[in-house]
């Protein structure tokens, strides 16, 4: 949905780079991780390697855009595409359904494939899809997954609905212990094996945490016992658990001596849950929703030899921006990579410091679990941000719908609604 200018403007990393130094690639996903609940929004929580190693060292995105919820997310960072084009936009993808991203459909690591990515791992929660072998990760361009097919898992047991889920390539994993914990020793062996060889690695590391079900190892919960609320004792231990992890990834890259030429890139799969007081503050809205606590992310990255660090970048940018930013880096335009046209735009230039700012461009956010009766959806276009919610639009907007305009740019947090003093605008 970029226009052609705005591709233009922001091509100059991709079809230029050298093939010599494409950068490896970490992706970190967090899960249901709230705006505030990172410690560098929120001192109450303790995050010190993303904190210190990603965003001080590095960039704070500080306008970085999702889906409203999980699987939905996952296959646009993967695609670059927006998830409504293939059937993805509503829901999550649960054990029971017979569904998955379309095979039509690029992901990331079959294209770093075409650029000489010779190992490419995935670790963690996967949700998009694995009723079928065609939809699981080493059919998708994997070259190596472990973890979890589904989200919702017991953190001990690795259980979903009574049924081991921790896998292995595609067979069944006994190893035992903490999901956090297996998850990031595992990417962290993958990029030890991987680092110091003439080809660069991609790694998506998708924690699952801090997801329900509420669960955290006993040290953790032991560092936030002053809390009153259990529930946000047990999630914050859970984030603190993650952020170790995180650090056990960037150790191994430290360790590695690919430091410098390793893009490291975190974000959350949506905001956070709206049942844990403050946990979006100040932002308006939580998960499942498309205001700002649904789909504004904590997200921040580092790549030292590319991007200068130590700064906030506050331009918006979404996670269909994530393949087209990583593909320029490896020198791969999304023809070549035959990728569908995508909706994300190359946002390495600004990053770099090359250009100041993006070009102005729309932005689209849809939900609709509970399918046509209760849609909501999200505009943002040239600081503006509309808000439809109700029965589907699709016939247009009728009485059952509710519509509602933000001056976004002003007023971030979504705290004046004034769609009747601008119909022109709505």
């Amino acid at each position: 949905l970029a226009s052609a200018a705005t591709c233009a403007a922001l091509a100059g990393v991709g079809a230029g780079a050298d093939a010599a130094k494409r950068p490896n690639i970490v992706i970190i996903l967090a899960d249901d991780l709230g705006w505030n609940a990172i410690g560098y929004h929120n001192p109450e929580v303790a995050t010190p390697h993303i904190d210190t190693r990603l965003r001080a060292a590095g960039i704070e995105l500080d306008n970085f855009y999702v889906s409203p919820m999980c699987s939905p997310t996952r296959a646009g960072t993967l695609t670059g595409r927006y998830p409504i084009r293939y059937g993805c936009a509503r829901s999550v993808i649960p054990p029971w359904r017979d569904f998955g991203v379309p095979t039509e459909e690029v992901l990331l690591a079959a294209a770093l494939e075409k650029a000489g990515y010779a190992r490419r791992g995935a670790f963690g929660k996967w949700h998009l899809g694995h009723s079928r072998k065609r939809w699981l990760p080493r059919a998708r361009g994997f070259t190596e997954f472990y973890g979890c097919y589904n989200g919702a898992i017991d953190y001990f047991t690795q259980e979903r609905d009574g049924e081991r889920d921790w896998h292995d390539n595609e067979e069944t994993s006994a190893d035992q212990g903490y999901a956090t914990d297996l998850t990031a020793a595992r990417a962290a062996k993958f990029i030890r094996d991987a680092a110091g060889k003439a080809e660069p690695f991609f790694c998506y590391v998708a924690f699952n945490a801090p997801h329900s079900p509420l669960q955290a190892p006993e040290a953790y919960l032991e560092r936030y016992a002053a809390l009153k609320l259990p529930a946000k004792q047990t999630y914050f231990a859970m984030i603190t658990a993650m952020d170790e992890g995180v650090g056990k990834v960037l150790d191994a890259i430290d360790a590695a001596g690919v430091a410098d030429d390793t893009l490291v890139w975190f974000l959350s799969d949506n905001g956070g849950v709206g049942n844990l007081p403050r946990n979006n503050e100040p932002l308006h809205g939580s998960k499942l929703t498309v205001y700002e606590g649904g789909v504004r992310s904590v997200s921040c990255l580092r790549y030292p030899r590319g991007f200068p660090g130590q700064r906030k970048v506050s331009e918006r940018i979404a996670f269909i921006d994530v393949v087209p930013t990583v593909l320029g880096l490896a020198g791969l335009t999304a023809e070549a990579a035959g990728c569908k046209p995508l909706d994300g735009v190359d946002v390495g230039p600004l990053l770099s410091g090359t250009v100041a700012q993006l070009p102005e461009r729309p932005l689209y956010f849809y939900h609709g679990q509970s399918g046509p009766q209760e849609e909501h959806i999200a505009v943002y276009s040239e600081g503006w941000k509309l808000v439809v919610q109700g029965p589907s639009i699709a016939n247009g907007i009728g009485e059952g719908n509710v519509v509602e305009l933000y001056a976004l740019d002003s007023d971030p947090n979504e705290t004046a609604e004034v769609a009747s003093a601008h119909p022109e605008v709505v």
